[in-house]
């Protein structure tokens, strides 16, 4: 009886032990992972989570280069960088090299239908005066609640030049002929939400455009503060055209009607990497495969990084955080990337 104990108990440390060297089984130990970074800061923590995470897999990540999206898509089909967690699909097709899915690929997803846009309004103002679309800003009741600069045109928080989103709204203002009832302002758009977020506070209406993940729906929560609202009907741009069929969506939380024809192409957030590099490392395909993130914890991140926290150091906190937070779910990401590497 005593021999059959021992070997119980011998059996059982092999065992822990077995399972110890596992947790601690580093298959990217001596391979160096240059990631890349979009210039939008919205996208900056689910990168840090993703590096962290190969770290943890024993890969040697480089700081990320930060790289305009067409100058990333012709960079990994290349093998200059490996991987960023910031595609937005359809939305960044037109921004890839011919023949660049021989090259690339991309990876799970971030967030499915987690990059959303169009035009929010005040709750408050929604019900007054019962705006369902950017039409209802011709009606002169309308254009004079929302004007604020005093021109007879309701002004509405656009985007800044350059940015992709400015030339959509231009193309709307142009097929709504809403020219001489909207006005479009294009100055910093953090410190335009800014001053829309303390005209709300203060009780005034707001209208403006965004973006999800973003920390303006964080902090004016669409169905409580801020409703979505139609464009008239669907007319794409050029580039919009492939994806036209995700301009409409059910299901959109503080939506004023469902479904509700948002005017910009809903894309899935997905990691893109080069195909070389996932073939030589399973265990970071596999983690990339895992790694998913609820749209709520990005926007309250981002939040954090609109109030001050936005140093590398800040970014790495919320990381450490959101790990404690999600201790299961990060694990499990973990131990399936070492089961694919084995």
């Amino acid at each position: 009886m005593r021999l059959k104990h021992l070997l119980l108990a011998v059996t059982c440390v092999a065992v822990m032990a077995t399972a110890a060297m596992a947790s601690d089984m580093k298959p990217g130990e001596g391979v160096t992972v240059k990631p890349a970074r979009a210039t939008w800061n919205t996208g900056f923590f689910q990168e840090a989570l993703v590096r962290r995470g190969l770290e943890e897999l024993g890969y040697d990540v480089q700081t990320p280069k930060d790289l305009q999206n067409p100058i990333f898509y012709k960079s990994v089909a290349l093998g200059d960088v490996d991987y960023w967690t910031n595609g937005w699909f359809p939305n960044h097709d037109s921004q890839t090299p011919p023949g660049f899915y021989e090259d690339a690929a991309k990876v799970g997803y971030v967030a499915k239908a987690g990059g959303l846009q169009g035009y929010l309004v005040s709750k408050r103002e929604v019900e007054k005066y019962n705006i369902k679309s950017l039409e209802d800003f011709k009606r002169p009741e309308v254009k004079e609640a929302f004007d604020i600069n005093g021109d007879g045109k309701a002004d509405l928080t656009a985007c800044p030049p350059g940015w992709g989103c400015e030339n959509i709204i231009t193309h709307h203002m142009k097929v709504y002929d809403l020219a001489d009832h909207i006005n479009p302002v294009k100055a910093s758009y953090e410190a335009g939400m800014a001053s829309a977020l303390g005209t709300y506070k203060s009780g005034g209406p707001v209208f403006f455009y965004t973006w999800a993940p973003n920390w303006t729906i964080f902090k004016l929560k669409p169905g409580k503060d801020v409703m979505w609202i139609n464009v008239p009907e669907i007319m794409p741009t050029e580039a919009q055209a492939p994806g036209k069929d995700r301009m409409t969506m059910s299901g959109i939380e503080g939506a004023v009607s469902d479904p509700i024809k948002l005017g910009f192409v809903v894309s899935d957030i997905q990691i893109v990497a080069n195909k070389k590099f996932l073939a030589e490392n399973p265990a970071a395909k596999k983690f990339m495969e895992e790694f998913n993130l609820p749209l709520i914890d990005i926007n309250e991140q981002n939040t954090r990084m609109n109030q001050g926290e936005k140093s590398e150091r800040d970014i790495a906190k919320h990381v450490d955080e959101w790990i404690a937070k999600n201790k299961d779910k990060w694990n499990s990401w973990l131990e399936a990337a070492r089961k694919a590497a084995k």
